[in-house]
């Protein structure tokens, strides 16, 4: 072992060359031995030959000479290091860029890195940052829920963000500060959430509950059996998606400033876990991988949807169109036929399942899709090319995402974590 400029290198057997270039080239690199070399091309060698008791290089026989030389058959690379316990494949290759090195990385999320013990910093060829694309960027983490957050609201013309978990708690956030400023415990695990008006609504185990933000009356909402997976609004009523598979509705008494039960819709055989409105129709996406169509005139189903292979979990309106998404890991666009029907008109396949589906607009006017997968990932794509814009990381799934204004958006994930995105171009309105 010789000891160069104070660093440690290791020479290899064999005859060397007066020129300092030769010299380098015989010694085996002694960072590459500690499994951390990050030079591309490295001076030094990355492989070792076997030596012999007496310190000579043995016999290899006819040619080995060769194949150590440029051009044989195992090349003299820093690229290359054949050893079984070496840790060089962790770090991908590096491409030189205008005199600089950057390692080329591989779009997942680094674990190590989430949890804050990422030994290979700079060179981790794995993703140190929560997003790709340079349309949108993360502002806030707001922790607090222990569990998965399954709804986010923004009640229209409130400086206050409302967010639901399975932890059986409601927080309240300040939209100004980030801050949190109340804890309810709803008895419950949240299953969703929406707000219209003045009104935040709860869907919980056999119970929807009903605040008044501006008068702070609370209601009760009784009737569904089994938890509450999904709430929407439509033709002045409130429906909600139940476990057993009923869709109950409701029509708020405003002399008796209660709401009154209205109508129970039947059809689906298992949990409706999505619900949208569009135009004079609703939408329900269910466990037993099929859409109904309702008529809000009349409340009757006019039409079953089949085409999915696994649970529809999300439903959503764009323009003409209708958006479903499922864990058969594809997104149908469903447009309707001159019968007025609808059948499917386009297929978008992930290699994940699919979660929820939520849509905006840009700053053009241009339609956005966010497509959450099971892979802790939200994919964004523009419409209705299925382009990709960029992608969002989590720790866990994400259940809800929710449009604020001003170019803002929120993520919840299976962590309990609550994320505050912002476009670096605002947008318009939300898609339904």
């Amino acid at each position: 072992m010789d000891m160069d400029g104070g660093r440690r290198v290791f020479n290899r057997l064999g005859p060397s060359s007066s020129t300092d270039n030769t010299n380098k080239q015989q010694k085996v690199c002694f960072h590459w031995r500690q499994g951390k070399c990050t030079r591309y091309p490295c001076p030094f060698l990355h492989s070792e030959l076997p030596t012999a008791a007496n310190g000579k290089r043995p016999h290899q026989g006819f040619g080995a000479e060769d194949n150590y030389r440029a051009g044989g058959g195992l090349r003299r690379s820093g690229n290359y290091n054949f050893s079984n316990n070496n840790t060089w494949g962790r770090v991908q290759p590096q491409q030189p860029v205008n005199n600089r090195t950057v390692v080329k990385r591989i779009e997942k999320l680094c674990n190590h890195w989430v949890q804050g013990s990422c030994k290979f910093g700079d060179n981790c060829k794995y993703l140190h940052q929560w997003s790709t694309g340079d349309c949108f960027s993360l502002l806030a983490p707001l922790d607090g829920h222990q569990q998965v957050v399954t709804g986010i609201t923004l009640p229209m013309g409130s400086d206050k963000l409302y967010t639901g978990s399975q932890d059986e708690t409601v927080r309240v956030w300040d939209c100004q500060s980030g801050q949190l400023v109340g804890v309810v415990n709803v008895g419950g695990a949240v299953g969703c959430m929406l707000s219209e008006g003045p009104w935040v609504f709860v869907g919980l185990a056999n119970l929807v509950k009903a605040w008044n933000i501006q008068t702070s009356a609370e209601l009760s909402l009784n009737g569904p059996v089994g938890q509450v997976y999904s709430l929407v609004v439509g033709s002045d009523l409130l429906f909600a998606g139940t476990q057993e598979g009923a869709i109950l509705a409701w029509k708020f008494n405003v002399a008796a400033n209660c709401f009154e039960p209205a109508a129970s819709l039947k059809g689906h055989t298992l949990a409706v876990v999505t619900l949208v409105v569009g135009g004079n129709r609703m939408y329900s996406g269910s466990m037993d991988q099929s859409i109904r169509v309702w008529s809000l005139e009349t409340l009757q189903c006019i039409q079953t949807l089949s085409s999915h292979t696994d649970v529809v979990m999300s439903v959503l309106c764009w323009d003409q169109f209708l958006l479903s998404a499922s864990l058969d890991k594809t997104v149908k666009v469903w447009a309707a036929t001159e019968s007025g029907n609808l059948e499917v008109t386009y297929t978008h396949t992930e290699e994940h399942g699919l979660l929820t589906l939520c849509g905006m607009h840009d700053s053009e006017a241009k339609p956005v899709l966010f497509c959450s997968l099971n892979d802790n990932s939200i994919r964004v794509y523009d419409l209705p090319s299925f382009t990709e814009r960029g992608k969002i990381y989590s720790k866990k799934e994400v259940r809800s995402i929710q449009i604020g204004p001003g170019g803002l958006f929120f993520t919840g994930d299976g962590s309990g974590q609550v994320r505050v995105w912002k476009w670096s171009a605002e947008p318009s309105t939300a898609l339904s």
